[in-house]
């Protein structure tokens, strides 16, 4: 019975396989469905536990498939039954592999996701912190005295003029901005005309920021009512990222048109000595310097906390490969008893202990490195979903996906190494296995 036992451990397996692989043919079709259907964050939760538990199902199913093509290109004896000895351990080591497949594809997920807000962050920063200089007045002579001093410097002036709204029956915020190669130069847009600026500065069309075109179901070219006997098209769409608010920014004259009693108690400056012209101001128009804030202070500080995200990503990294590590190694040392009647006619044949162990040891990496093939495509469309489903559903902004493959080949070889030094011990095990314990296999054969 000992003999028989592994081929029928093997068609019990492979029948579990025939319904797990049915079972994630429905999650995953049902995950495809919702992709296009999901409407909330409830509905876009169920898509992510669909296609995790499906992509795991799925997992001991192709790498059978894969294990039987490797074993069909074999030519040599030995590695033809490495090959289907490796298959045969499969529904042993299918939880343990599952557990790896999803700790390697949300690493790659969220490595993903975290990666392209980084450079989407720093983008918007570059954007948004670009003059040298920000100041905010407290009153309307305040305001004109700082404008006419800096018209007088010749400095290139950004004043921001704001008044709450309604767009569409929700809260919104308009802008009024001074057109200039500052907005040219920096601005980029999820969607925009080839005119934007002109047409800004023309006062014939605004722009929408990604969360109240969202919101409202507006884009690129619809019109939107800025004012009770006002409606402008969109002529563009920009990415306002961590901001809840919707907002329609136009130009400076439209603004004190519509709100002739406003005045700018924000400004923008360009300069190549911002301290030196946060000195001047102070003296001659009598800002506070607490009201002036150093863009360029508050950019350098954003990144370093945002860069703690990294840190955490990182030991979040190493935390889920040492519990998927975790789980192959009680697996392999669960089955090195039971293997050793499978083993003992091998090294009966001429295959050396110390042989025998680095096969075991190359059986694990093997699996590691086809989880890991198979976790690239499932932690991409993890990222994907992250990024434009769960995004827009809880903020209201979606976040471009970038591809980082040094990264990922960077992922792999820690989960490799991960998966070596797990099943170093039950390699290690199985070179210093007496004969003694190898022979008694034969003990009571006839």
């Amino acid at each position: 019975m000992a003999s028989a036992r592994p081929r029928a451990w093997v068609m019990s397996g492979a029948a579990r396989f025939g319904v797990q692989a049915w079972a994630a043919i429905i999650l995953l079709g049902l995950a495809a469905a919702l992709t296009v259907f999901a409407d909330g964050l409830i509905l876009v939760f169920a898509l992510l536990g669909c296609l995790l538990v499906g992509g795991a199902l799925a997992l001991p199913v192709l790498a059978a498939r894969a294990l039987a093509v490797f074993e069909r290109r074999a030519t040599r004896p030995l590695w033809q039954w490495f090959w289907a000895d490796t298959r045969q351990q499969l529904p042993g080591l299918s939880l343990a592999l599952m557990a790896l497949l999803l700790a390697v594809s949300a690493n790659v997920g969220v490595s993903t996701m975290v990666s392209s807000f980084r450079l989407t962050f720093v983008g918007f920063l570059d954007q948004r912190l670009a003059p040298e200089l920000f100041i905010q007045v407290e009153d309307e002579g305040q305001s004109a005295a700082l404008e006419t001093f800096l018209r007088g410097e010749g400095i290139e002036t950004l004043p921001l003029l704001s008044a709450p709204t309604q767009v569409q029956g929700r809260p919104a915020r308009l802008y009024g901005v001074r057109v200039g190669p500052t907005y040219r130069d920096n601005w980029v847009f999820l969607g925009a005309r080839a005119d934007v600026w002109d047409r800004v500065q023309r006062s014939a069309a605004v722009i929408a920021n990604e969360q109240l075109a969202r919101r409202s179901d507006l884009w690129v070219g619809d019109r939107v009512e800025v004012a009770p006997d006002l409606t402008l098209p969109i002529a563009a769409v920009v990415g306002d990222y961590g901001n809840p608010e919707g907002q329609l920014v136009m130009s400076e004259d439209l603004f004190r048109t519509l709100y002739p009693d406003s005045y700018a108690t924000q400004f923008g400056m360009r300069t190549k000595d911002a301290a030196a012209l946060r000195q001047k101001i102070v003296q001659d128009v009598g800002v506070p310097d607490n009201a002036m804030i150093d863009q360029a202070a508050i950019k350098a500080m954003s990144l370093e906390v945002f860069e703690q995200t990294f840190t955490v990503t990182a030991a979040l990294n190493v935390l889920t490969l040492g519990v998927a590590a975790f789980a192959i190694l009680m697996s392999l040392l669960t089955l090195a008893d039971l293997r050793v009647p499978q083993l003992a006619p091998v090294w009966a044949m001429g295959v050396t202990r110390r042989r025998l162990g680095l096969l075991e040891l190359l059986r694990a990496v093997g699996l590691a490195s086809l989880v890991f093939v198979f976790a690239i495509p499932l932690g991409l469309a993890l990222a994907w979903i992250l990024l434009t489903l769960v995004n827009v559903e809880a903020f209201g902004w979606q976040l471009p996906m970038f591809l980082f493959p040094l990264d990922y080949l960077t992922l792999g070889a820690y989960a490799l190494i991960a998966v070596a030094l797990a099943a170093a011990w039950p390699a290690r095990r199985l070179i210093r296995t007496p004969p003694a314990t190898l022979l008694k296999v034969f003990a009571n054969e006839r």
